[in-house]
């Protein structure tokens, strides 16, 4: 006997096999945390914390890749070239303790000493880690499950914008951070990295697959 929830593998669409099948749990915008690493005041693990619980919202990495062109006889071929990973923009929310303030200053006076006008003498000295970790819902005695993390390195403030106060508003006070950072990985929940396909895999780097005459 049919029910209404065998028509739910209908709403999809039907790959080529002709097997329906439902659609996919989506992860959600709103399900996620960011993990600062060695950010601010050397040993400030209580600032780094308070900074990952205000935060408001998180962008994920983008990456771009320089184009390559070769002129053939009759037309022209594109490679990639060497890649750049874009600047990444984390909002957080001010805090009545002062705590991310703290943090946020600390973090730059590492960068750059602005009383002194002293810099640091290597990026070491001041750069920091980030990890923005997309999560399945879980809280309390469920422990959040990982679905999905980026590790970031090398990372330091390019911008730190405190933005306005306004008598007109009774929105919370923020403060809109600018990443800048060397290199990106992304993994899934159990920490594996996204690799190539073995087909078409050979010695050399990889084949093309011609299609059958």
């Amino acid at each position: 006997m049919a029910t209404a929830s065998d028509t739910l593998r209908n709403l999809s669409v039907q790959p080529e096999d002709g097997s329906n099948q439902g659609l996919l749990m989506p992860k959600l915008q709103y399900r996620f945390r960011v993990n600062f690493i060695d950010f601010g005041a050397v040993g400030d693990d209580q600032g780094a914390l308070t900074l990952t619980r205000q935060v408001i919202d998180a962008a994920r990495p983008q990456v771009q890749f320089d184009e390559i062109t070769l002129n053939a006889y009759n037309s022209r071929v594109y490679l990639a070239g060497k890649h750049t990973w874009q600047p990444l923009s984390i909002n957080v929310r001010d805090d009545a303790s002062g705590l991310i303030s703290k943090a946020v200053g600390a973090q730059l006076q590492k960068q750059l000493d602005f009383f002194e006008q002293q810099s640091a003498a290597s990026g070491q000295d001041y750069k920091f880690s980030t990890e923005i970790q997309i999560l399945d819902g879980g809280n309390g005695i469920n422990a959040p499950q990982v679905l999905e993390n980026w590790s970031l390195a090398g990372c330091f403030l390019q911008q730190a914008n405190y933005q306005t106060l306004n008598y007109g508003t009774s929105e919370a006070v923020t403060i809109a951070l600018t990443i800048r950072y060397d290199n990106a990985i992304q993994t899934n929940g159990s920490g594996e990295l996204a690799t190539l396909p073995s087909a078409g895999v050979r010695q050399g780097g990889l084949q093309p697959q011609r299609n059958p005459s």
